[in-house]
């Protein structure tokens, strides 16, 4: 039987364009022996000190979402991160507070998970563990890029890493494995840096919720 690849995936929960990679990478586990293991990344953190505001979100708004998630990650693990990730955007979510505290309660219950876990979006409790599991994808890249970064692990423990793929729809069966293969042949060039294709067009969501 063929070991499993690992991968490492950081994702912050508000991106539909790191949304649709994730259902890719599930699409992945489908065709190739690859296991995903879900970690929190935050766009809130990595934007800390610039002069502007690229995710547009001057409230603050996107740490709600993210705490629940690492505190899902801290006190239940990443299968439960996983489930929880998928529920928060196929029970729908908007961009308020208070719209993401509705819809959290949703998330939860969808993912078998405590409701009370929700007011950890409002609470800096756990603001150290987003940091934390941050600090230790970005670290693996560097901060030039964004969300999501995967790492995966091979059997000889050769690591690959990269950010992205950025995509707006979600391949499956073995258009999904052709492109794992390619990124990871790609990534895993030594000196490889940057690879853009055409330009973006709005992430199709229908499929997927």
């Amino acid at each position: 039987m063929t070991e499993k690849m690992i991968a490492d995936f950081w994702f912050d929960p508000s991106c539909p364009y790191t949304w649709v990679t994730s259902r890719w990478l599930l699409e992945v586990e489908k065709v190739r022996p690859v296991e995903v293991r879900w970690r929190v990344m935050s766009l809130s953190v990595l934007n800390e000190g610039r002069d502007d505001d690229p995710e547009g979100d001057p409230e603050g708004y996107l740490w709600v979402p993210v705490r629940v998630c690492a505190a899902v990650q801290q006190e239940y693990g990443q299968e439960a991160l996983g489930r929880l990730y998928t529920a928060m955007w196929t029970c729908g979510h908007d961009r308020g507070e208070q719209e993401w505290i509705g819809s959290l309660h949703d998330a939860l219950a969808a993912a078998g998970l405590p409701l009370e876990l929700a007011e950890a979006g409002t609470s800096t409790a756990y603001d150290e563990a987003v940091r934390a599991s941050h600090a230790e994808g970005i670290g693996l890249i560097g901060d030039h890029v964004g969300t999501p970064v995967v790492a995966v692990t091979g059997a000889g423990g050769e690591r690959v890493v990269f950010f992205g793929p950025v995509i707006s729809r979600a391949p499956t069966g073995e258009q999904a494995g052709r492109l794992w293969d390619g990124t990871l042949l790609v990534a895993g060039i030594p000196g490889f840096h940057e690879l853009k294709g055409a330009p973006h067009e709005k992430p199709q969501l229908g499929d997927l919720m």
